[in-house]
């Protein structure tokens, strides 16, 4: 019973992560499968949330075969940061935001690469 569960929540991680990347690199074709108004605000943003899905997806999975699943959860919301700061600085490129957006892509950045730089120092810990 418990293999079938566990069998069951790869599947479910793995469609999510397929779903969520055409959703990132088709936005407007699966918007208009969905039966969803097809512009640029609507397929940007549905672009970032297929990223969080792909995201998240992913981060059921190796949180599933990693001897380390926090380390896996940090990992991925580092990802998610760094993924967050380009989808809002190619919004202010395309003139979905403001420049003012800027501060918030400056954030995310600066929080992904800070999440990837306490990773490298846990692991350097955890070898003495």
């Amino acid at each position: 019973m418990k293999m079938t569960v566990r069998l069951w929540v790869i599947l479910i991680a793995v469609i999510t992560i397929f779903s969520g990347l055409m959703q990132i690199f088709r936005p407007s074709w699966v918007l208009s499968i969905i039966g969803a108004e097809v512009n640029d605000t609507s397929a940007h943003f549905f672009a970032i949330i297929g990223m969080f899905m792909a995201l998240f997806g992913g981060l059921v999975l190796h949180a599933l075969y990693s001897s380390m699943p926090n380390q896996a959860a940090i990992l991925w919301a580092s990802l998610q940061k760094l993924g967050a700061a380009l989808a809002v600085g190619i919004g202010v490129i395309q003139g979905v935001f403001s420049f003012w957006a800027m501060g918030v892509a400056v954030f995310d950045l600066f929080s992904g690469l800070l999440f990837l730089y306490y990773l490298q120092h846990q692991r350097v810990y955890e070898v003495y």
